[in-house]
Formats: C-alpha cells, sequence, structure tokens
C-alpha cells in the first residue's frame, strides 16, 4: 500500500487527477472504473479543465461504473447519473465509450471486463460503515465476483435509497464484488473529512473481515490511498 497524507482537500483532489491522467495518457487502450459520490468532485473539476486545456487522442480511454441502482421511471440509474453528471457529460466523454453495467448485463460484466483486457485503475470512495463500491456489511462475501442484491418496498437498503434519494429505486442494485476489484491493476482510494476518520483507521490498521468490507482493499499488490489530513487524524 502506498499511504499519501495530504494537507487539505484541494490537494488531494489535485493528487488523485494526477493519477488518473496519468492512466489516460497511456498509449494503449486504457479501462477506468470511477466514483461518484462527494469526495471526487474536485477531481472531476481538475480533470475537466484537463482535457478541456490539452489536446491528446482520448479514443481508446473506456470507462465501466462498477455499481448500479436503478430508479423508477428514469433511464439512468443512481451511479450512471451521477457521472453523467459530475463528469461524462462536462468533459465531453464519448457515448461509446462509456461501459455501462446495468442489471440486465451484470451476470456476464466479469467476462466482458476480461474480455476487455482488464481494469487498468479503479477509483473508489469509502463509506462511513467501511463499504466500497456497493459492497456493503452483511451484503458482502470477499469470493464474490460481480453480484447482486435483491431488495424492496420494506427492505432495510430499499428504504434507506428511497430515503435519500425521494424517488423509488428497483428492486435489484448490482456491484462489482472483491474479487472483481482485486483483480483490478490498480487501486486509488480517496478519502476526506474527520466524519471518516474513525473507518480510516479501521480500515488501514484492519484486521480484514467481511464486517468491515473495505478492509480486503488493504490486502491489493498495488493501491494508493489518499488521505486529507482530517480523515488521517487517527492514524
Amino acid at each position: 500500500m502506498k499511504l499519501i497524507i495530504a494537507k487539505n482537500y484541494e490537494t488531494l483532489s489535485e493528487l488523485a487527477a494526477g493519477i488518473v491522467l496519468e492512466k489516460m495518457m497511456k498509449d494503449k487502450r486504457v479501462n477506468l472504473s470511477l466514483t461518484a459520490g462527494n469526495s471526487p468532485k474536485g477531481m472531476y473539476d481538475i480533470l475537466i479543465n484537463r482535457l478541456k486545456d490539452t489536446s491528446f487522442d482520448t479514443s481508446s480511454i473506456y470507462y465501466y461504473n462498477f455499481d448500479e441502482v436503478p430508479i423508477e421511471g428514469e433511464r439512468y440509474g443512481l451511479t450512471m447519473g451521477a457521472l453523467r453528471e459530475i463528469f461524462y457529460v462536462p468533459a465531453a466523454i464519448a457515448t461509446e465509450n462509456i461501459q455501462e453495467l446495468t442489471i440486465e448485463n451484470y451476470e456476464t460484466f466479469d467476462e466482458k471486463i476480461s474480455h476487455d483486457g482488464g481494469l487498468d485503475l479503479v477509483v473508489m470512495g469509502l463509506g462511513s460503515d467501511g463499504h466500497f463500491c456497493a459492497n456493503m456489511p452483511n451484503y458482502t462475501s470477499f469470493d464474490k465476483e460481480v453480484f447482486s442484491v435483491e431488495m424492496g418496498p420494506g427492505h432495510e437498503l430499499w428504504e434507506e435509497l428511497y430515503e435519500m434519494l425521494g424517488k423509488k429505486p428497483g428492486n435489484k442494485m448490482v456491484t462489482y464484488g472483491p474479487k472483481t476489484i482485486m483483480k483490478a491493476k490498480h487501486l486509488l482510494l480517496i478519502v476526506n473529512g474527520k466524519s471518516k476518520a474513525d473507518i480510516v483507521k479501521k480500515v488501514i490498521q484492519g484486521p480484514v473481515t467481511e464486517s468491515i468490507p473495505a478492509t480486503i482493499l488493504m490486502t491489493h499488490p498495488n493501491i494508493t490511498v489518499i488521505l486529507d489530513e482530517e480523515a488521517a487524524q487517527y492514524l
């Protein structure tokens, strides 16, 4: 593990953007799996500006969402909708370069990733309960590849999503499982804010346990963790 502690969120965002840009500029096909959420917003602002200010061939860069929750009556689910808003649309990412994980194709998505050459970089945030992607405590097994979680009205996860979204989620969510993530060539975990300091300590210092799913990430042979000082305060 390479651990980097940044002075603040702005520095964290610059460092993360630099890692993503380095991958983008490889002279080969590059497969990136990017995260939504609050932590990467600064990184995306930087990436959007850099892509506007530089000229290089982006046709061989492909993007993969690593989880999805359908939303009733909407074309895009929770993750794709967020990624389109904060990065894909403002960065003018070509539709044909977006490889969408859905509830319709998740059962063959591991095979697709392998056929495409594997994931070069997965950028993730960290949930306050220790989840990564949609690998939630009590719903995740370390031996899973891409998998689904059935839910619906009355189910704990469905009700939490409904309250958060103000819209009805679908009755199934899909996510890369730990085995899928661990096969990626490089992982980048970015975490900011004092509210994440306690879970950061548990994830980094272990032990590895399915009750805190992100602890498995620390066993990856090529993971970079970037924290701001607030998130790192208990290390």
